[in-house]
């Protein structure tokens, strides 16, 4: 049985590339959520003039990888104590933020933040939108699987690489391996 997963940690591309590599993942989709606006553009959303986060939606298999593991890789690929901006890329549309699909994925999201801020993990407070997944949209196709088929590019390089090298370090015993989904 597959279960989704909805999260933001700044630029799609970034967190479309890290949950590829994670064992039980079987599809990563970037899109929009989090805003006002009917079938927004990647335009529109970059422009921050519709309230939409960038996310990557996630179709995983809770028997290979469990939602809390995948909270884990989460909050380690990106940095959850920055309002509005992942490094370089600044706005409400780069904002950390948890989609939940249900009550459990809340409770379970809501309880592993407070372990880390009591747990002093992140220098600062954890500013990490928590909110009911309501409207998801799928973003334009040449964004889909853009790591894999344009890693070459200079932000792929210096933003998405990093990230997906550091997961790869911290969370080796969680990759795909040959064969897997």
């Amino acid at each position: 049985m597959t279960e989704l997963a909805t999260f933001g940690a700044g630029c799609f591309w970034c967190v479309e590339a890290v949950f590829q590599q994670i064992s039980g993942v079987s599809k990563v989709v970037s899109g929009y959520t989090g805003g006002k606006v009917k079938d927004p553009t990647y335009r529109e959303v970059c422009g921050g003039r519709t309230g939409h986060a960038e996310v990557a939606q996630i179709s995983f298999d809770p028997e290979k990888v469990n939602y809390t593991e995948l909270l884990e890789i989460f909050w380690s690929s990106h940095d959850p104590t920055t309002l509005n901006r992942q490094g370089a890329d600044v706005g409400t549309q780069y904002r950390s933020a948890i989609f939940y699909h249900n009550e459990e994925q809340k409770k379970l999201t809501e309880s592993f933040k407070q372990e880390l801020d009591v747990s002093g993990t992140f220098d600062s407070p954890i500013v990490t939108e928590i909110s009911p997944l309501e409207v998801f949209y799928k973003a334009e196709e040449h964004h889909q699987n853009y790591f894999n088929l344009n890693g070459g590019q200079p932000y792929c390089q210096f933003v998405v690489k990093p990230k997906v090298d550091k997961v790869k370090r911290v969370f080796a015993n969680k990759l795909k391996t040959i064969g897997d989904s």
